[in-house]
Parts: structure tokens; C-alpha cells; sequence
């Protein structure tokens, strides 16, 4: 079952490291819950065909079926409230899906081909996303510079951090999350001709070619002379 974080009347923004944790509560649980979660869906079908600047909590409303009433008993706040519950949704909902399939992987390379190739499709299937990069940009891109970045970066790869523990030591598996997510952001804000992260194979090449390699380098400057003399054999062992 999909989770989504609780949420609160501020304006959309991602966690701060070590502030503001969030309750993930299961969506449906419960009438107030099942209500929510109409209206962030509402949200983002509004957003897909008109933007944020043009949707109105009357469109809200309107899309859910509910009264402006609903939305303001759900969410106090208003139209602030419920965007951040888009984006505490949409993340829970995205961080669902990557536990699956890099859950099954079967070692380091395998869990970075995954986590990347998920991330790719579902971002690059979001209507309501590519909608604002198209016609809105700086409602997205103001979160992927400077601290708001710091911020993302934070957040994508503390979640991502354990699934690479497996194979690494838990500074190893940060850095090589952290590395992911930039990667992912990277290729999915500005695409590279011939590499398209949605397809495992063209993703497969690439961790192969430099993100492995990448770790291997990191890994040896903790690892001891045995290991390091024969590098074919660490990429090996990095990752089984």
C-alpha cells in the first residue's frame, strides 16, 4: 500500500536534515485520509493542465467533487497546505516505488541501475511536473539550487543510503546515493543525446562506465593494500 507523509500548512518544501520529520500514515486509512489524498490528486491534474499560478481552490474543489469547505477542514492552510501535501505525497509515493525494485536488487550495480531507472520513468512520466519545467519553471528549479538543493540531495539520499549499505560502509553508501541522485537530476533536467535513463540498458552503460569506477576509487582510499593491487577484483567484489 502507498504511504504518504503528513502535512502541514506551510508552503511546499522538502525536510531539513535533522528537523521536521514527518509521520508516514497509509493512504485510505481512514475517511480523512481518503479525502486527502482526492484532493492532492485533484491538485495534480489541475497542475498537469493548467499550471500553479492559473488553479484556484475552486479548481481544486471542483476537480475533487468536494466543497471549498472539504478543502479547508482538510487543510486549514489552503491553497499552501495542499501543495505541500502534493509534495510530501509525491515524494512518499516515488520513495514507495524505489523500495521495491531496489529491494530486489541483487548487488551495488544492479541497486543503482534500478534506483536510477525508476526515478527517471516516473519523473519523466509526470504530467503535472513536466508541465511546470515547460511553462513554470522556477516553481521547480528554485528547489534544485543552492541550500534548496543541499536540501533534496538530503532527503533523496537518506533514503537511498541503506539499500547501497548492503555493499558499502555507511559513508561509502551516502556519497554513492548522493551521486545517484545528482546523476538522475542531471539527465532529467537536461537529457544527453543517446543516454536516456528510463532504459536500463543505456543506464546500465553508464553506471559501468563511470559510477562504478567512481566508487571503486572512493572505496580504496579506505580499504587496504590487498584489496587495491588488483583493481578488476575490486570492481568485482564491490559489486556482489
Amino acid at each position: 500500500m502507498v504511504v504518504v507523509a503528513s502535512t502541514t500548512s506551510e508552503s511546499p518544501r522538502l525536510p531539513v536534515r535533522g528537523r521536521g520529520r514527518k509521520t508516514l500514515h497509509h493512504l485510505g486509512a481512514d475517511d480523512r485520509s481518503s479525502t486527502r489524498v482526492r484532493i492532492v490528486d485533484a491538485t495534480l491534474r489541475c497542475l498537469a493542465r493548467q499550471g500553479l499560478a492559473k488553479t484556484t481552490i475552486d479548481d481544486i474543489a471542483r476537480e475533487a467533487a468536494f466543497s471549498r469547505a472539504t478543502l479547508y477542514r482538510t487543510f486549514p492552510g489552503g491553497k499552501d497546505a495542499i501543495l505541500a501535501a502534493v509534495v510530501e505525497t509525491e515524494v512518499a509515493r516515488l520513495f514507495s516505488s524505489l523500495a521495491v525494485v531496489m529491494g530486489e536488487a541483487a548487488d551495488l550495480e544492479d541497486v543503482l541501475v534500478a534506483g536510477m531507472v525508476e526515478s527517471a520513468r516516473r519523473l519523466g512520466e509526470h504530467t503535472a511536473l513536466a508541465y511546470l519545467l515547460a511553462y513554470e519553471p522556477a516553481v521547480i528549479l528554485r528547489h534544485l539550487t543552492f541550500a534548496d538543493m543541499d536540501k533534496v540531495l538530503f532527503v533523496a539520499g537518506d533514503f537511498a543510503a541503506p539499500f547501497f549499505a548492503r555493499w558499502l560502509s555507511p559513508d561509502e553508501a551516502s556519497r554513492a546515493a548522493e551521486w545517484a541522485v545528482r546523476i538522475v537530476l542531471a539527465y532529467s533536467a537536461d537529457p544527453a543525446p543517446g543516454t536516456d535513463l528510463a532504459d536500463t540498458d543505456d543506464t546500465r552503460a553508464l553506471v559501468r562506465t563511470f559510477v562504478m569506477p567512481g566508487i571503486l576509487a572512493l572505496r580504496t582510499t579506505t580499504s587496504n593494500p590487498a584489496t587495491t593491487s588488483n583493481p578488476d577484483q575490486a570492481i568485482k567484489e564491490g559489486v556482489r
